[in-house]
């Protein structure tokens, strides 16, 4: 499979400049702001293909922390925007950044960490407890620290537990999740990703996975069309057609049985049509 070619935070800004979308609304590239879970997971390397066949647009993807795509897309410099913060997202529609966020998918979060466990967390069904002992014990935690959907989640979690993490146990890596589990494994620390990254490295890393199923873990990622207010290089008949393709039956079923060959499992579980009430 031929693999998509990345656009890392550093080129944003000349992807949103490039002639290639220049051409405004009538433009055949659509640029997809979004999480580096989809990337990492390998998702996108079937989606987007099918997406380019079937609609003939052309996709250019930058792929960094849900915070930084969606300020990407409040900016203009993206089409539509595939992320997973919840809270965040509903911030942005509110102030008429995007518009029209619909579910796609979740999958979940788990805490990992060394097979040894020396903060004793292993089996505890409160996301919360296990960070308390983490901190009590300052056992080394890997933090993403990039404001992505995880980082969010990941420090609501230390304020609920009533802790303010700090150096030297508490690291904060700046990176996305596929490297931020790499220095957690090099450094036999904690930390908290989402279960399909950890899928996708399960042959990098040996750490375990000792905390899940809590409900405030639950990780559902949304689609949102970027208005074309904020910028005039938004091409918004091409985001529209890239987020209806994430709803339609046929990304449905790819997301439904994605993982399953390689893995034994789903990665993600699609949920189109669905609403928040609906968890």
């Amino acid at each position: 499979m031929v693999r998509r070619r990345w656009i890392p935070l550093a080129l944003a800004l000349a992807v949103a400049v490039a002639p290639a979308h220049a051409q405004g609304p009538a433009s055949r590239t659509v640029i997809l702001s979004t999480t580096t879970s989809t990337q990492d997971s390998g998702l996108l390397d079937v989606l987007v293909p099918l997406f380019e066949r079937k609609s003939g647009y052309s996709m250019k993807t930058i792929s960094v922390g849900t915070g930084q795509a969606l300020a990407l897309a409040a900016r203009g410099e993206a089409d539509v925007t595939l992320a997973h913060a919840p809270e965040v997202e509903k911030k942005y529609v509110a102030e008429g950044k995007m518009h029209t966020r619909r579910l796609v998918m979740y999958n979940d979060f788990v805490i990992v960490g060394p097979a040894g466990d020396p903060a004793r967390i292993k089996g505890d069904t409160s996301a919360t407890a296990a960070l308390r002992k983490i901190a009590a014990a300052q056992t080394r935690f890997v933090s993403r620290g990039d404001k992505s959907g995880t980082h969010t989640l990941e420090l609501r979690l230390w304020a609920r537990a009533g802790v303010a993490p700090g150096a030297p146990w508490y690291i904060e890596s700046g990176q996305g999740m596929g490297a931020t589990l790499g220095i957690a494994n090099d450094r036999q620390a904690y930390t908290l990703t989402d279960r399909a990254t950890l899928l996708a490295f399960a042959r990098r890393v040996d750490l375990a996975v000792l905390v899940e199923g809590d409900r405030p873990l639950l990780n559902i990622y949304s689609v949102m069309e970027v208005n074309p207010a904020n910028g005039p290089r938004v091409n918004a008949a091409g985001g529209t057609a890239f987020a209806d393709f994430m709803l339609s039956p046929e990304a449905q079923k790819i997301i439904e049985t994605f993982g399953v060959e390689k893995y034994g499992r789903p990665l993600f579980v699609p949920i189109a049509g669905k609403k928040d009430e609906d968890f």
